[in-house]
């Protein structure tokens, strides 16, 4: 035989023997691939209500990103709305058979939540998956807890807290060393704080900022009404009529429409929030979520502590939010504990939370060091432990909104402190009977 034939024969050979083995060994491969696919689990869907805003959606968007990233069994589908609607279309959604597996609620809303088995009892899922009830506030957990059942797991508490502009309290004379504001002790204390801010600022600049209208000056009454030993009842014993007329209640309302008389709080703020960003207030006392939007103001040197406590104790309005499991016929133990090994991982990662500017709920995270490297957080964290929430009735909601209305009046010298206080009590005991 030809050496040169036989050499092409053999080389010929050889490569069709390799491209066998090849294609072979592709196949075989497609088919360990294909076999792997069909037995990997699908990812649980979870869809997450929320309805958070600006810099709490940020933060909350972050956390969902990587809890799925993280956890590639469990697929969380954030699905965010306006706060105006959000508890109208989740009640909708609920009665209707389509509710989220997993919804935020403020704990102000969740008596009505609870009482008509809107959500789920969290016992028992809470138990498989490991969440430990004992490593949370016990301030902020009691909140949440209806006859020692769990209805919900608390992410945060966001408290008032006062912010303040260091470059106007320097100038008065009224910062320490370590740029904390030195502030006389109790009601007079704060008052002749705020006279010294006053005298020695520009006078377009308010010594202290507070919306006319909406929540807050509600929320600032409830802290100092609070404060006062015999203070903060709102309801009698069986919820029925409204007590909060009375010498406690009244102090605190006097006392702050003292400070918008004495012109210590500038009349007609639409936007207190705005008015403190910008540089033109030197006190601001609003919620702790106010920190992550101060922190991003280029040309404002500012230092945040907790409410000042005006009276014989440290209290001050809060809320938390929390995350429960909305009532879901035909909702699997499977997807009941996908969802709360989110929450769990929300709780336990609670530094990326605080970031927003709220205090995490368990005393693990607010004790760690990515918590505690956080400018700022750290300075009123221990609000949380006196945080003075709102009783738990079911249409808590609706009543507030009587008392901004009748604060917005006050605030407006439509009505004495004393004439505001019977209004109030007299629409909310209305607003009761029916």
């Amino acid at each position: 035989m030809n050496i040169k034939k036989w050499s092409a024969q053999w080389v010929s050979y050889t490569l069709i023997g390799l491209l066998v083995i090849a294609l072979t060994s592709c196949a075989s491969e497609q088919e360990a691939d294909q076999k792997n696919e069909e037995t990997k689990p699908e990812a649980i869907r979870l869809e997450y209500w929320t309805p958070f805003s600006g810099g709490d959606n940020q933060f909350m968007t972050e956390m969902v990103t990587r809890f799925n990233e993280e956890n590639p069994t469990i697929n969380v589908v954030q699905v965010n709305s306006r706060l105006d609607d959000y508890y109208t279309r989740l009640k909708t959604a609920i009665m209707s058979g389509n509710a989220p597996e997993l919804a935020i609620l403020h704990q102000t809303s969740l008596p009505q939540f609870v009482q008509n088995g809107y959500i789920e009892n969290l016992t028992e899922p809470a138990k498989q998956i490991g969440l430990d009830w004992s490593g949370f506030n016990r301030n902020i957990l009691d909140s949440t807890m209806y006859d020692g059942i769990p209805y919900a797991v608390p992410l945060d508490t966001h408290a008032l807290v006062m912010f303040y502009n260091k470059t106007y309290l320097r100038k008065a004379g009224l910062i320490d060393e370590a740029d904390k504001p030195l502030i006389g002790a109790g009601a007079a204390g704060f008052e002749a704080f705020l006279q010294k801010l006053k005298s020695s600022i520009p006078a377009d600049i308010a010594p202290m900022a507070q919306p006319s209208t909406r929540i807050d000056s509600v929320w600032l009454w409830w802290s100092l009404y609070n404060q006062i030993d015999g203070g903060g009842s709102f309801y009698n014993e069986d919820a029925t009529a409204a007590v909060f007329n009375n010498p406690q209640a009244l102090q605190a309302l006097s006392y702050m429409n003292d400070l918008y008389k004495k012109g210590l709080i500038p009349p007609d703020i639409n936007d207190a929030f705005k008015l403190f960003y910008d540089g033109k207030a030197a006190v601001l006392i609003t919620g702790m979520w106010g920190t992550g939007a101060f922190e991003k103001a280029k040309n404002l040197d500012f230092g945040v502590i907790p409410m000042p406590a005006l009276f014989d104790r440290a209290a001050v309005w809060g809320d938390s939010h929390t995350i429960a499991i909305p009532t879901k016929h035909g909702m699997t133990d499977e997807k009941k504990r996908a969802a709360l090994t989110f929450v769990k991982w929300c709780v336990e990662n609670g530094a990326m939370w605080a970031e927003a500017g709220h205090v995490p709920s368990m005393t693990k995270v607010v004790a760690s060091e990515p918590f505690n490297s956080l400018n700022y957080r750290s300075s009123y964290a221990a609000s949380a432990n006196y945080v003075a929430y709102w009783p738990r009735h079911v249409r808590q909601w609706s009543i507030v909104e009587i008392l901004i209305q009748e604060f917005e009046k006050m605030n407006y010298s439509e009505q004495t402190p004393e004439e505001t206080l019977q209004a109030a009590v007299k629409r909310v005991n209305i607003e009761l009977r029916k």
